[in-house]
């Protein structure tokens, strides 16, 4: 099993909780992301694209904490940017872990053994290694040669040292699909604790735009995957309903609030793949955000996604509700010949909005008014005797 089982009953413990109680909307997982600077410049990502005034920002230990008091979600994934050169990234986690969250670091290795000694095992962290294939599919798709080998090199290193281990795999078009089952056999082998895998989402602003797979090519490609996988020992970090969902045989609906995003700009709206706004506080996020009119068949942006930040909790909650479902799929993996479910309707999709450099011109400007010096005393010199100079100071205007 991936997720440790005191994970998985605690969670589920949660999820049972607020369906009790009644809670409409709560999140499963928070998404942290304290910076958005990289040491990688991907084609596929959308997170990097920013004035370097904002690539600088940090958010403190502190507002790190806050928000995981805001939010109260059981797992918390923090990402970036690349998180290791966040300075006080050891200080952070060392909270959250204290507060007895699940924590999942996500880096892209590069500086992972140099970082390494900063952290400690422990029940409630795991790092979270981006690996997007092979060797060559990976390094492909992080536009660097050698980033494969290097991130090899620290998995082998962490799971000696008793680290948690998980990859992060996000597919693109093109995919093969039996070299990247052979590429789940090697990640297996070499010790891993979880795989975490997911279609790219098509960032209005990322460099590449002609790799994002659309819906159709998604389940076709991982029911192509998940055959190849049958009686494999696969162990995978995602509910099996959602991997069913990859599969085309859910027709489940986008739960944006599900993994709630607090990053430089405060929280994000309305998941953490669209930054159509942002929240000062968590409640806010909550109470104030329109989503029905976010999500596959309401929004044009949301057209082709598939990726677990938005239907990952969906495919859990769904596991309350019908607990027989899951066991069935659990114990005999995705369906993989029979019909797909009908696909959502994007007939009454609303259009996209592109609001991208009217948040970034925003926070440009109280990042210029912080930086912004305090305006001097104004002073006036009054006559005296040279022998007793008098000088008053006015308040400025």
């Amino acid at each position: 099993m991936a997720v440790p089982i005191m994970q998985a009953v605690r969670v589920g413990a949660y999820v049972v909780k607020q369906h009790v109680t009644g809670r409409k909307r709560y999140p499963l997982v928070l998404m942290l992301e304290p910076l958005f600077r990289c040491n990688l410049a991907c084609a596929g990502c959308g997170k990097i694209d920013y004035p370097a005034a904002i690539l600088n920002q940090r958010m403190s230990v502190q507002e790190c904490l806050d928000a995981d008091t805001e939010a109260g979600a059981p797992v918390i994934a923090v990402a970036g940017g690349e998180p290791l050169l966040h300075k006080e990234m050891p200080e952070i986690i060392r909270g959250l872990i204290a507060r007895k969250k699940y924590v999942y670091l996500c880096t892209n290795a590069l500086l992972l053994e140099k970082k390494m000694d900063d952290y400690e095992p422990s029940p409630f962290f795991s790092w979270d290694v981006h690996l997007d294939g092979d060797q060559t599919m990976h390094d492909a798709s992080v536009c660097q040669d050698g980033v494969y080998e290097r991130a090899v090199a620290a998995i082998k290193k962490a799971k000696a040292r008793g680290f948690r281990l998980s990859i992060n795999c996000t597919v693109f078009d093109g995919t093969d699909p039996k070299r990247l089952a052979n590429f789940f056999d090697e990640v297996m082998a070499m010790g891993v604790d979880g795989i975490m895998t997911a279609p790219g989402y098509a960032y209005e602003r990322a460099p590449d735009q002609a790799h994002f797979l659309n819906r159709q090519k998604t389940k076709q490609l991982f029911r192509d995957v998940f055959r190849l996988g049958k009686g494999k020992k696969w162990r995978f970090t995602q509910s099996p309903l959602f991997l069913n969902f990859l599969a085309g045989n859910e027709q489940y609906h986008c739960t944006p609030w599900g993994k709630p995003l607090r990053n430089v700009f405060g929280w994000q709206r309305p998941c953490y793949l669209l930054g159509e706004g942002y929240a000062k506080t968590f409640q806010e996020l909550m109470d104030d955000t329109k989503w029905d009119d976010y999500g596959t068949g309401n929004y044009e942006k949301c057209a082709d996604c598939m990726v677990h930040s938005g239907y990952e909790s969906t495919a859990v909650m769904d596991a309350v509700r019908r607990p027989w479902h899951i066991a069935k799929v659990a114990l005999f993996g995705p369906e993989t010949e029979k019909p797909m479910v009908p696909e959502i309707s994007l007939a009454n999709q609303r259009p996209a909005e592109y609001v991208f450099t009217q948040h970034v011109d925003a926070r440009m400007a109280e990042i210029a008014a912080a930086k912004k010096p305090a305006k001097p005393p104004r002073v006036t010199v009054v006559d005296a005797p040279a022998s007793a100079p008098v000088v008053a100071a006015d308040a400025a205007d």
